[in-house]
């Protein structure tokens, strides 16, 4: 029965900005709730682990591959409201900043140019340019996996902190959807700020990007989270830097030499590679600076 519902073997490389990852055991891609709850309903027939697949940004998927069942969440449709909308987990965070754009709602131009996914960014609270998108945030549409009820978390009941959020320490809530409120500007009513003034602010962030990070290449995006020291938050590239591994290789990974908080996939990349990358920076950077690196990065199948 689960073969007929699910894909069996499908490669996760195709689903990760890395380009890097092994076989799902089983795969499924899940366009609407019920779609989702279905899904979910199966894998616990089957008794079946279930991992949640967004955009594949901010993940290192094992070259083994994943046991269970991978679902890719495409949730994406959306519904506008006077200054907020209502949205899919799984529409990218691209098409959130350009229905924001057209409709003159300001507040998410640091989003621009992540590859991640809505449910993504709540997952790992994501932030850019002293933004994060708990700004944005009403509330939270979620799927209890064990009581297959739909759950409505308040801003307060996601838990954000740096990185993180209820989501990433209760495996048992799958992010369905979100509540996004924008933000209000002096004088000026919500959803009629100036378009021009949006795309000029999404150009700039765009721009340093581009000129920062090495975006030509396959990555996870940052690999580490910015340590908080007693002198303020020391960023992770300029440690890793400082402790000589910019441009270090180990087959076909590299910690890129644009920005050091960066591993890139050179082409062929397996993810024992970045991993080891990944333990040689923390080790490097713990023994010149006594700090400990954490990453940022979901280790997935490992």
């Amino acid at each position: 029965m689960k073969d007929k519902i699910f894909q069996k073997n499908v490669l996760l490389k195709k689903y990760t900005t890395y380009k890097i990852g092994g076989p799902a055991q089983y795969f499924f891609v899940a366009k609407t709730k019920k779609d989702l709850i279905r899904a979910v309903k199966a894998a616990k027939e089957f008794k079946l682990p279930v991992f949640v697949l967004g955009g594949g940004s901010n993940i290192l998927v094992s070259d083994k591959g994943v046991k269970g069942l991978v679902i890719k969440l495409q949730i994406s449709d959306f519904v506008l409201n006077k200054n907020s909308v209502h949205i899919g987990a799984g529409a990218m965070l691209p098409k959130l900043v350009a229905i924001a754009t057209e409709n003159g709602f300001a507040g998410l131009e640091w989003a621009a140019g992540i590859p991640g996914t809505v449910g993504g960014a709540i997952y790992g609270h994501a932030q850019a340019f002293g933004a994060k998108i708990s700004d944005a945030v009403k509330s939270v549409e979620a799927l209890d996996i064990k009581t297959l009820e739909m759950k409505k978390l308040s801003k307060k009941q996601c838990g954000f902190s740096l990185k993180s959020s209820i989501f990433k320490k209760n495996k048992n809530l799958i992010i369905v959807s979100a509540f996004l409120e924008f933000e209000k500007r002096p004088g000026v009513p919500s959803g009629s700020y100036p378009k021009r003034k949006i795309q000029e602010k999404i150009k700039e962030y765009l721009n340093y990007r581009k000129t920062r990070h090495p975006i030509s290449l396959p990555s996870a995006g940052s690999t580490f989270v910015n340590p908080e020291t007693n002198k303020g938050v020391i960023p992770a590239g300029e440690l890793i830097e400082k402790a000589g591994l910019a441009g270090k290789r180990i087959g076909k990974a590299q910690i890129s030499e644009k920005h050091a908080n960066f591993i890139v996939n050179l082409g062929g990349a397996k993810a024992k590679d970045v991993l080891a990358l990944i333990k040689l920076a923390q080790k490097k950077v713990k023994k010149d600076f006594g700090i400990k690196l954490k990453p940022e990065v979901q280790f997935v199948g490992f």
